[in-house]
């Protein structure tokens, strides 16, 4: 553990940060999950649905520097791209 107070401080700081980044990236997660669900369930239309609610959060995700904005990319590239393939 850090002795000097700044340190302290800038430990707390990167925790507070981590804690937060970590809750984001589980929103991004859930949000690619719910689409995988609902291309599972094999509506189309409300698999569009959650897709666009997906991508919003995945590009607002995106503009917090949590993921690459190539990494967002890809990740809604795919998606749509399953949601195009279906039936």
């Amino acid at each position: 553990m850090a002795n000097i107070a700044s340190a302290r401080k800038r430990a707390r700081q990167a925790e507070k940060r981590r804690q937060h980044n970590a809750a984001l990236r589980s929103e991004l997660r859930t949000a690619v999950r719910n689409v995988r669900t609902a291309i599972s369930a094999g509506d189309k239309k409300a698999a569009r649905e959650v897709f666009q609610r997906s991508a919003s959060t995945i590009d607002l995700i995106s503009d917090k520097n949590i993921i690459h904005k190539n990494a967002a990319a890809r990740h809604k590239s795919r998606l749509a791209a399953r949601i195009k393939a279906m039936a």
